[in-house]
């Protein structure tokens, strides 16, 4: 059934929970509500004349070359894999097939189409004053491990590169923790809705068991109410969480699409996508709020890449970039730079650091320094107590 809905009154309908404040000419004069099952979607090429974007369209059991992608926005039939803008990002729902037409859900359309393709638009976007940095794990869960040390000293270290970042630009900056000890990830969260007009971005890197050549970036905010999360296998309206949503969700989605965007224009690797979890710090948090997971420790390749304090300096930097991009969203009120962006003003894609195997026989020195020598075993023992660091009290 397909239920016409003039153009005003559908972006309200629609958008139930994103107010779009600010209207302009658009190229479809309706939104064309078609009911599946009880669900609302919409048709790719209703989307694609409402924002004046080209689509591309995959059938069902093709697999598409997102890396060639030409359109702003490439669909595949029976799949939630998407490419918005040139970068990877997945749908709550896979698109169908209903007809003759691709079908997008409405869920999708308002929580995750448009505030990636028009972050600018999302209500009270980029209001920021603090950046409330998480390093991941720390003291005794020391998060994955890679030959050339724990995940948890790698998080920390990026977010001390990142700080002075952030601060060179105005913005005033919290760590969740300063040093080598566990902060409860309830106290993470209390740390940033405690904190003024602030976000939060919490730092973690990646492994694999099932499989070691895994690589690349993603980046995740939380799932939205009634949508399964991006690693969940069971999407069937039946088998939907009905945890509750986030009151900021549009917001979250805009910071996780401005740090990925400069993330994949700055440092050329693999892109896994924008993606959604019920992470617990992602869950009790009740400001714009996003993980990233900057590389996998299980991948022989990048995991001598993520060892290198260069190039963990070279994360920092394209994650303040993504920040500042996000803030000026509320300033500017215009489109934030894209992956092409970012890597036509550095004039081609970065070098990747090439890192000789006897590099790297022992953890690099800032590493060294920031946890202590002896916290890193000699090869042929097994395990060795951790040193822990002191640190000044966090205070929100």
């Amino acid at each position: 059934m397909v239920l016409p809905v003039k153009r005003w009154f559908a972006i309200a309908f629609l958008v139930s929970s994103i107010a779009i404040t600010q209207t302009t000419a658009l190229a479809a004069d309706d939104w064309q509500i078609i009911k599946v099952s009880g669900q609302d979607y919409l048709s790719v090429d209703n989307i694609s004349r409402f924002y004046g974007l080209p689509a591309g369209i995959a059938g069902s059991g093709e697999k598409m070359d997102f890396e060639a992608a030409k359109n702003p926005l490439e669909f595949v039939s029976g799949s939630r894999e998407v490419m918005i803008n040139g970068a990877r990002s997945w749908l709550c729902f896979p698109v169908i097939e209903q007809e003759g037409k691709l079908l997008v859900s409405r869920t999708d359309v308002a929580k995750t189409i448009e505030p990636l393709v028009r972050p600018h638009r999302v209500p009270n976007v980029g209001k920021v004053q603090t950046v409330v940095v998480d390093p991941g794990h720390g003291g005794y869960d020391k998060g994955q491990v890679s030959r050339y040390g724990y995940e948890k000293d790698f998080a920390l270290d990026v977010a001390r590169k990142l700080r002075p970042s952030l601060q060179s630009k105005g913005l005033r900056v919290i760590m969740t923790r300063e040093g080598d000890y566990f902060v409860p990830l309830e106290v993470r969260a209390q740390i940033a809705n405690k904190a003024r007009d602030s976000i939060f971005v919490s730092i973690h890197f990646n492994a694999s068991n099932d499989d070691r050549n895994a690589t690349g970036f993603e980046i995740f905010s939380f799932t939205p109410r009634g949508a399964p999360s991006t690693s969940d296998s069971a999407v069937a309206p039946s088998a939907l969480s009905t945890q509750p949503g986030s009151a900021v969700d549009a917001q979250s989605m805009a910071l996780s699409a401005c740090i990925y965007h400069s993330l994949l224009g700055h440092i050329p690797e693999y892109d896994r996508g924008i993606k959604r979890a019920r992470f617990a710090v992602l869950r009790l948090t009740k400001v714009p709020a996003v993980l990233i997971e900057g590389g996998f420790l299980t991948e022989q390749g990048q995991c001598k890449l993520i060892a290198q304090k260069e190039w963990r300096a070279k994360l920092a930097r394209a994650i303040s970039v993504g920040i500042d991009s996000y803030r000026s969203l509320g300033i500017k009120k215009q489109p934030p730079l894209l992956v092409a962006d970012y890597r036509k003003q550095i004039k081609s894609a970065p070098n990747e650091f090439v890192v000789q195997e006897a590099e790297l026989k022992e953890a690099d020195t800032s590493i060294i320094n920031l946890v202590g020598k002896s916290a890193f075993p000699p090869p042929q023992q097994t395990s060795t107590p951790r040193m822990s660091l002191e640190s000044a009290p966090i205070v929100p």
